[in-house]
C-alpha cells in the first residue's frame, strides 16, 4: 500500500476522533484480541514456522466473526519495542505485558511439541500436541485451557478445530456451528501451509515471492497463500499475474475484500474499466471507504457514466473534505458534466490546499475557458484519480464505537 504523508495526516486525524468515541463509548467498546505465535516446545527450531500458523489460524477465524484482531505488524511493533524476540518462550508475566503494548484486551497464547509416531517414519512425521490459554488481560482472569492432538500432516485439521474452539470461548454468541465453519475451512496439504507460513516470515520479497509461488502451485486453492502473492505481485507492478492470482481469492477469505480493491486497482491498469467498476462496486457494499466510493466513481467516469461517477465522488468528498484529490475527482466530474462554475470552485479547493497542482491549475484554465474543443479534450482526458491506500480495520474500529454489539 502507498502511505505517504497525506495518509498519516488523516490516520491521525482519525485516532483523535477514536480516541475521543472510545473515551465516550468505553463500556461498550468491542473488545481487541492479540493471538501470540504458539510455542515451540520441541528442539527443533526447524519447526517455529508451526507456531505462526496455529496463530495466524485463529487471527483469521477471528477477523472473519468481525472481531478486532491486532495484525501481525502491530504485533511485531509490540514485540519490538519491548526488546522481545519471536519465537521465544514468555512468561505469563511477559504476555500480558506484551499484550498491555500493544492494548489487547484478550491474549490467546499456547504452546506446541512434536512427539515421536508409533506408526512407521514412512506413514507420519509424528504426533502434534497443541494447548491453548485466553488471557483477560482487563480482568486479569485466565479462561478455559483447551488441547488438540493428531498426527503432523492433519496440521490444517487440527488448526480449523483449534480456530473453532477459540470462537466458542471468546465470541459464543456469533461462533458458527463446527460443521459449518470447517465447511468454510478446506483441507490444505501440510507442505503448501509450511511453504506459505515460511513467506509470511521471510524478511526478503523475493524470498516471500518464492515461498508463496510454492505454496499456490501445491495447493491452487489455498486461498489465504492466493492473496499474499496477489499482494505481493501488485506491489512488483506484476498487474496481471496480479489480478489472475487474486481473482482465486474466497470470499469466504478475511482479506477478500482487500483483494477485491487491489483487484479493482489491477483491471483499472489494465483497461478493463468495466471490471473495476465491478470490483469496487462489490466492495463497496460492505465496506464504504471514501477510498473505495472514490475509485468506483474514476471507474465509472472511464465508461462515461458521468451521472453515477459524480455520486459516488460526492460521496468520498464529503467523506474528507480535506482531501485535495476527492475535490478534483468532483470537480474533473463536474467539467465533463459542462457544470464550470461548480468545477472551477472544486478545482480552486484544491489549489488552497495544494498551490503546485499542475493538473488543477490546467483544468481551472479550462472551466475559465469554457473551450469546445480538440484540443481542450485531449488536454483534459485521463486526469482522474484513483486511491491505492485500503484501510479497512479504521472502518471497522469506528463501526465498533457507533454501533457497538449488545
Amino acid at each position: 500500500m502507498i502511505r505517504g504523508s497525506r495518509y498519516n495526516e488523516v490516520m491521525i486525524r482519525f485516532a483523535a476522533l477514536l480516541a475521543l468515541l472510545v473515551s465516550v463509548c468505553a463500556p461498550s467498546f468491542a473488545e481487541t484480541f492479540l493471538i501470540i505465535p504458539f510455542f515451540n516446545h520441541s528442539k527443533d527450531a526447524n519447526l517455529n514456522w508451526i507456531g505462526e500458523s496455529l496463530s495466524e489460524a485463529i487471527r483469521e477465524a477471528l477477523a472473519g466473526q468481525g472481531a478486532m484482531v491486532i495484525d501481525r505488524d502491530n504485533r511485531r511493533e509490540g514485540y519490538r519495542r519491548l526488546s522481545m524476540k519471536p519465537n521465544t518462550l514468555l512468561t505469563k508475566a511477559s504476555v500480558v505485558v506484551l499484550g498491555e503494548a500493544v492494548d489487547a484486551d484478550q491474549v490467546i497464547y499456547g504452546s506446541y511439541e512434536l512427539l515421536p509416531s508409533a506408526d512407521s517414519p514412512a506413514k507420519s512425521r509424528g504426533s502434534l500436541r497443541i494447548t491453548a490459554q485466553i488471557l483477560d488481560r482487563k480482568k486479569m482472569t485466565r479462561g478455559p485451557e483447551y488441547m488438540e492432538v493428531g498426527a503432523l500432516e492433519d496440521l490444517a485439521r487440527l488448526q480449523t478445530h483449534l480456530a473453532w474452539q477459540t470462537l466458542e470461548f471468546s465470541t459464543p454468541k456469533t461462533a458458527p456451528s463446527e460443521q459449518e465453519f470447517r465447511n468454510s475451512q478446506p483441507a490444505i496439504r501440510l507442505d503448501a501451509i509450511e511453504n506459505y507460513v515460511r513467506g509470511l516470515l521471510a524478511n526478503s520479497s523475493d524470498q516471500k515471492m518464492n515461498f508463496l509461488l510454492q505454496a499456490v502451485r501445491l495447493d491452487p486453492k489455498y486461498s489465504q497463500a492466493n492473496y499474499q502473492l496477489g499482494r505481493l505481485l501488485y506491489e512488483k507492478k506484476s498487474t496481471r499475474a496480479a489480478a489472475d492470482t487474486l481473482q482465486k481469492v474466497a470470499a469466504t477469505d478475511d482479506h477478500f475484500r482487500e483483494a477485491t480493491f487491489l483487484l479493482g486497482l489491477c483491471r483499472f491498469y489494465l483497461g478493463d474499466y468495466q471490471g473495476a467498476q465491478e470490483s469496487f462496486q462489490l466492495v463497496s457494499q460492505t465496506v464504504p471507504l471514501n477510498e473505495v466510493l472514490n475509485n468506483l466513481g474514476v471507474a465509472q467516469l472511464r465508461r462515461n457514466l458521468l451521472g453515477n461517477a459524480l455520486q459516488n465522488l460526492k460521496k468520498a468528498l464529503d467523506g474528507d473534505t480535506a482531501d485535495p484529490d476527492y475535490q478534483f475527482n468532483v470537480g474533473y466530474a463536474l467539467y465533463k458534466l459542462g457544470n464550470f462554475p461548480a468545477a472551477m470552485d472544486r478545482f480552486r479547493a484544491v489549489l488552497e490546499r495544494v498551490p503546485e497542482d499542475q493538473a488543477a491549475t490546467v483544468m481551472l484554465g479550462l472551466c475559465l475557458k469554457q473551450p469546445n474543443t480538440r484540443a481542450a479534450e485531449t488536454r483534459s482526458e485521463g486526469l482522474e484519480r484513483l486511491k491505492t491506500n485500503y484501510e479497512e480495520s479504521a472502518y471497522w474500529q469506528l463501526k465498533a464505537v457507533l454501533e457497538p454489539k449488545r
